[in-house]
């Protein structure tokens, strides 16, 4: 099997360092070899956060580089087109549909750009959820992680069962339900 290469982007607290925890943990339950590389950038600030996790046989390094990624998670749709160009040529583009804006725009340095899901699909293969919603519905915000995960999950291969078992050991004890919850309910979008 080639090392398989997931990025993961998003915005400072928005759950993308435990995310690539929880796919690490998956890929080694599974028996492979598995590097996970975590850029804060700005994180407690909102700023931009990435994650890297590559696993296979063997792997040398764990940093994925432009063009190589099988699978980019983003938690926020700028943050999708901006690392959109580490993706393979026929890598999965996941996508949670919300709309965070960084400090360019808020101050009015910059305008948020318009129809970015729109523009990604002209080149990449995009699947679209909106996690905070289903999130929401669930009673919990803080949990749209979990839902974008349980779509990502599909494309990324393992058991579903496995996930499972490995979100109830790496999510904080009294948070496991609402998180098995947000997988299965992404996981079945």
């Amino acid at each position: 099997m080639d090392n398989k290469n997931i990025m993961i982007v998003g915005v400072g607290g928005q759950g993308t360092l435990l995310t690539s925890r929880i796919i690490g943990k998956t890929a080694l339950n599974a028996g492979f070899d598995v590097k996970i590389s975590e850029v804060h950038g700005m994180a407690q600030r909102g700023g931009s956060v990435v994650t890297f996790v590559r696993y296979g046989e063997k792997v040398s390094e764990p940093v994925v580089e432009e063009g190589e990624a099988d699978i980019l998670i983003a938690f926020e749709r700028l943050e999708a087109l901006r690392y959109a160009h580490f993706l393979k040529k026929d890598g999965v583009l996941i996508v949670n549909d919300c709309r965070i804006d960084p400090m360019t725009v808020v101050i009015g340095a910059s305008q948020y750009p318009e129809n970015i899901i729109e523009e990604l699909k002209k080149e990449h293969n995009v699947h679209v959820i909106d996690g905070g919603a289903i999130a929401q519905t669930l009673g919990n915000s803080k949990v749209l992680n979990s839902v974008v995960l349980g779509l990502a999950a599909k494309y990324i291969g393992f058991d579903k069962a496995e996930w499972i078992s490995v979100i109830e050991k790496t999510v904080p004890q009294k948070t496991i339900e609402i998180n098995e919850k947000a997988f299965i309910k992404g996981y079945e979008n």
